[in-house]
């Protein structure tokens, strides 16, 4: 005689096979085809969209870096100055 619990692993194990082989057929049919060129192409949308963004915030971070850059050439300049300023009037005293 055949167990029930053998019974009940046998007709998982079909049921399984069953599922899986409609699975594969419905992720092969023409319409989930059609389903997954449509998700990649809004997928590549996407991607372009974020790709432009990126652009954008690499090209406004060069400026922000060239102009902080500025900023500090002047101050570095302005502390020189004063410092000169500083020697020159040492030296007259």
């Amino acid at each position: 005689m055949i167990s029930a619990d053998l019974m009940k692993k046998a007709a998982l194990f079909a049921g399984g096979v069953l599922f899986g082989t409609a699975g594969v057929k419905i992720l092969s049919s023409k319409d989930a085809k059609k389903a997954y060129v449509q998700a990649t192409a809004a997928v590549l949308r996407a991607k372009d969209c974020v790709m432009d963004t990126v652009t954008t915030v690499q090209e406004n971070a060069g400026d922000v870096l060239a102009e902080a850059k500025e900023i500090n050439e002047k101050r570095q300049e302005e502390v020189y100055d004063e410092e000169t300023e500083e020697r020159e009037d040492e030296k007259c005293e």
